[in-house]
């Protein structure tokens, strides 16, 4: 039967392929698909779809819901069955080498879920110490490794872009180094918060076991004959699952846990280093508030020389006009020698004018 009839889905026109669609036997295909029909397909509501639209702003998030795992990881949409997974916008430039990491890394693997054929065919692997991971962990796998290599590029290339910018700007502070400083410390923000909210959401997984057993779609669901998601025991119920079946569910526990871990230390590295730089921008900050501040008391002590020096000479311009005034006086004849004395004079008041007001202010400790 053709797969997209199975699935109730539709294949996509040249330019529309929206979707991939590839499961554990290494068949794949480029899907247009509705969400009332991934709704229906795999029993998940239309608000753990929202959070894969494009169009609507989400934060990153890794929801695990009965017989499918939707993730969120930004860039990185897909929804992940126990043998197939549905990821979004697969000729997208950041998701093409996840599709290339999948087409490389997901084997073909048997398609009957039956726990007592399962354990047959991984009893020699358990008693080696060896455990193939299920195929939804090895997708989870794929994508937590991409978006980590991803936001740690990212990361990088913010680091190489961000120290010359603010060297820059601290030895010449310009309207264009400020507003590339800005728009570097914008990426470094939103960055900063797609890290930290993957880290919390990795903590979360590890801080709760029932959330990583959760994950484990293989183990708690199995297919029905008529291709509806059955409920199954999880593991260490004692009532179906054997010791053997304990053990598998354990290591693939343990296998989760430790890419978990693996990914959490990843990511605090990367928020260690984006708060480094953090600290550096606001040290480089802190030092051009300094600069302008400086520059700014330097205007304020020439303001003052300029007011002080208005001041004295406004005083001279008094002392002119005052013998500047056109009444008869007794005493203007005969005494031109007066003039040079009244000019000494005032100009000594003016400059003792100036020398107090600068004094006060050195005093002040204004200059």
């Amino acid at each position: 039967m053709d797969r997209e009839n199975e699935y109730g889905l539709r294949r996509s026109g040249v330019g529309s392929r929206t979707w991939i669609l590839m499961d554990s036997s290494g068949q794949e295909a480029f899907l247009d698909v509705d969400k009332y029909a991934l709704m229906h397909r795999l029993q998940i509501h239309a608000r753990d779809l929202r959070i894969l639209d494009p169009q609507l702003s989400y934060p990153l998030a890794i929801l695990s819901r009965k017989g499918a795992i939707v993730v969120n990881l930004g860039h990185i949409k897909a929804i992940i069955t126990h043998r197939e997974v549905f990821l979004r916008d697969p000729m997208d430039v950041d998701v093409e080498p996840v599709v290339k990491d999948l087409r490389r890394r997901l084997r073909p693997m048997n398609s009957e879920r039956n726990v007592n054929t399962e354990i047959r065919q991984r009893q020699p692997e358990l008693e080696n110490g060896e455990v193939d991971s299920p195929f939804e962990l090895r997708v989870l796998e794929v994508a937590l490794e991409a978006i980590c290599s991803y936001l740690s590029t990212h990361t990088s290339d913010l680091e190489a872009a961000i120290y010359p910018a603010l060297d820059m700007l601290t030895s010449k502070v310009t309207s264009d180094n400020l507003d590339r400083a800005r728009k570097l410390k914008s990426q470094m923000t939103r960055l900063t918060a797609r890290v930290q909210k993957l880290r919390d959401e990795l903590e979360l997984f590890l801080d709760d076991d029932d959330h990583i057993q959760h994950l484990h779609l293989s183990r708690n669901t199995t297919h029905g004959p008529d291709g509806q998601l059955n409920d199954f025991e999880t593991c260490g119920d004692g009532s179906i699952a054997s010791n053997a079946t304990i053990r598998v569910c354990s290591n693939d526990t343990e296998l989760l846990e430790m890419l978990f871990e693996a990914c959490f230390m990843q990511m605090d590295g990367t928020l260690n280093r984006l708060a480094k730089l953090r600290e550096y921008i606001d040290s480089t900050e802190g030092y051009i508030n300094i600069q302008h501040e400086s520059r700014r008391n330097q205007l304020i002590q020439l303001e003052l020389f300029l007011t002080a020096g208005s001041l004295s000479l406004s005083f001279y311009g008094l002392v002119a006009g005052i013998f500047g005034v056109s009444i008869p006086y007794s005493w203007s004849t005969g005494h031109a020698y007066v003039f040079k004395w009244v000019n000494m004079l005032t100009g000594t008041i003016c400059i003792s004018i100036f020398m107090v007001v600068f004094l006060y202010a050195r005093f002040k400790g204004l200059v």
